[in-house]
């Protein structure tokens, strides 16, 4: 079974909302009223985007190289 990083982060335009998102999968993103609501919203729109390429044929994404940095903002 493919694994995928996925991206969760409250939405900057609306308040109390949360995005989380593929970044090897941009088809397939979702949001809701918590980190939790809006990964399996995200998880479900995954699937059906995997599902969907596996039946037509096309090869499923890789997943992308994720890291992390600090930077000095000042």
């Amino acid at each position: 079974m493919p694994k995928y990083t996925v991206l969760i982060y409250p939405d900057p335009e609306t308040p109390g909302v949360w995005v989380a998102e593929f970044p090897a999968v941009p088809q397939a993103h979702s949001f809701g009223q918590s980190p939790e609501e809006a990964l399996a919203r995200a998880k479900e729109a995954l699937e059906l985007v995997l599902a969907f390429l596996k039946a037509e044929g096309k090869p499923l994404p890789q997943d992308v190289k994720t890291a992390e940095v600090s930077v000095d903002a000042a």
